[in-house]
């Protein structure tokens, strides 16, 4: 861990207050295991419920007066019942309790502090009961209910991003860990030459917060946009974006492989470069020059790569986003099922997962406005005759493929019936309906083949996945809606007719 709590300043600093507040104690000499397991279970609660990252308890302070006095404890060589102290604590702390033992000397005198995260999830325990404090005494949490609700609806509200990456960091380190350069890059702004306008402007963005000793802590938004590493920190060490390329359609034969550790905003761009180099192309030849053009629209994979970095689930460990490209397509896959139905990806209200470092990517131009991303996607590969994007989820990861391009000829019904339901989805967004004429368009069919369209809007007929619009018109000039607009459809005519 890089840097540590600055022990004086955090001492000087709370002996200043005029008596203790709930997420701190100070004592002299006096340990009993027992009220400190009760008292670490409480600060652990209260620091949640009052929104702050840690609390402490702090030894070799008069109480009465709050004079630096210094201590005789020693947290090394204490032990209950022949274990040490900070195991003894650490088995009846339920669940995992995150505390530390820091020693130190403040105007000579030697200090213990015990700095103690808040919570997450769940109220800590103490042999099976949880408590809190109320004013300086620690009290059990279910004397007071309207505490334990409020708590509950705190930890219930808590937003992974604001979570600590990297706690106890220096301000050169914070400059070193964090990208700085890229961030004033994206947000077209000028480096300030004063440290001190970055880390504010930095806390201001909600990327790193400031402790009580005046160190930083750097939050998992500041890590996940702007780390240099995504390796420097426990929770995020997976969650580089892993890149492989394969020899042919299958997994036999890997040729290679990046992982590109950077946060997403400062290294999207080398993501999207590796992406680009690895992706196979097709040779064309215009005006007797040789053209190279990739074999996966651009729009469509910078689209679906930004999704899977924005919607995975961080809480899912020891998996991270990837892209598997193959000669025929490319897979892209997020740790996490979708938060909306995957049949309603193009149409459904907009809802993420990870709504502040979404919003953030959003501002910073890497990824489309809330909402419009996945028209954008089915639109380009509308254009270009691609065959439907495929969305699986599978054992809680949402995996898209992208397929290159190939005669209708060899797709399969399922796959013609796949892309005739989001043509279908894509068509009720912009406010129309599909039509013989729309799918020859989408599938490259000539006018005198009508038929072949009219054969393809039986067999997604059939499937289910869309609903005649009317009752009227012949086949050739009949108009269609996916299947979910049937109900809306139906209710908009009850609604005329009554009136």
């Amino acid at each position: 861990m890089i840097g540590g709590i600055d022990i004086p300043s955090l001492v000087k600093r709370l002996c200043e207050y005029p008596q203790e507040v709930e997420w701190f104690q100070l004592k002299s000499n006096h340990v009993q295991p027992e009220k400190l397991g009760e008292t670490i279970s409480a600060i652990a609660n209260v620091a949640a419920l009052m929104e702050r990252p840690n609390g402490y308890v702090i030894w070799g302070i008069s109480d009465c007066d709050h004079k630096i006095i210094g201590t005789r404890f020693n947290p090394d060589t204490k032990k209950v019942q022949k274990d040490h102290l900070y195991h003894w604590l650490s088995n009846r702390l339920k669940p995992s309790a995150e505390f530390r033992f820091y020693k130190d000397r403040v105007d000579g005198k030697p200090i213990v502090v015990l700095s103690i995260a808040a919570t997450v999830h769940w109220p800590i325990r103490f042999n099976n009961e949880a408590y809190i404090r109320v004013g300086s005494h620690t009290r059990r949490l279910n004397d007071f209910p309207d505490k334990e609700k409020l708590l509950w609806r705190k930890l219930d509200q808590r937003i992974f991003e604001q979570e600590i990456a990297v706690e106890c960091v220096a301000d050169e380190d914070v400059l070193k860990l964090l990208n700085y350069e890229s961030y004033y890059a994206l947000t077209k702004m000028t480096v300030p030459q004063d440290a001190m306008v970055i880390l504010n402007q930095f806390e201001n963005e909600q990327l790193i917060q400031q402790r009580d000793d005046q160190s930083w802590d750097i939050l998992n938004l500041g890590a996940l946009a702007f780390g240099r590493n995504l390796e420097d920190t426990d929770t995020l060490g997976r969650k580089p974006a892993r890149i492989v390329r394969y020899s042919g359609s299958g997994r036999w034969h890997q040729s290679e492989e990046e992982e590109l550790k950077a946060g997403y905003a400062s290294g999207f761009a080398e993501i999207m470069d590796c992406v680009r180099r690895l992706t196979p192309k097709n040779e064309t030849f215009n005006g007797g020059f040789r053209k190279q053009e990739s074999r996966f629209p651009d729009v469509p994979v910078r689209e679906l790569i930004a999704n899977a970095l924005i919607h995975q689930d961080f809480t899912a460990r020891g998996v991270g986003p990837m892209i598997e490209i193959f000669d025929d397509r490319m897979e892209v896959l997020n740790p996490g099922a979708p938060l909306i139905d995957a049949r309603l990806f193009i149409t459904a209200p907009p809802k993420s997962r990870n709504e502040a470092l979404s919003k953030l990517l959003r501002r910073l131009g890497i990824c489309e406005e809330q909402g419009i991303g996945w028209d954008r996607i089915v639109q380009e590969i509308e254009l270009l005759q691609l065959p439907a994007p495929r969305i699986e989820v599978i054992h809680d990861s949402t995996r898209i493929t992208l397929y290159a391009a190939r005669p209708l000829s060899t797709m399969s019904p399922s796959e013609r019936v796949e892309a005739i339901y989001q043509h279908a989805c894509l068509q009720y967004v912009n406010g129309t309906t599909v039509t013989n004429a729309s799918i020859r368009k989408r599938f490259g069919i000539h006018q005198r083949n009508s038929a072949k369209a009219s054969r393809f809007l039986a067999d997604a007929l059939t499937a289910g996945v869309i609903v005649t619009a009317d009752s009227n018109g012949g086949r050739k000039f009949k108009k269609y809606l996916p299947y979910w607009a049937q109900d809306s459809t139906d209710q908009n005519m009850t609604a005329q007719s009554d009136a």
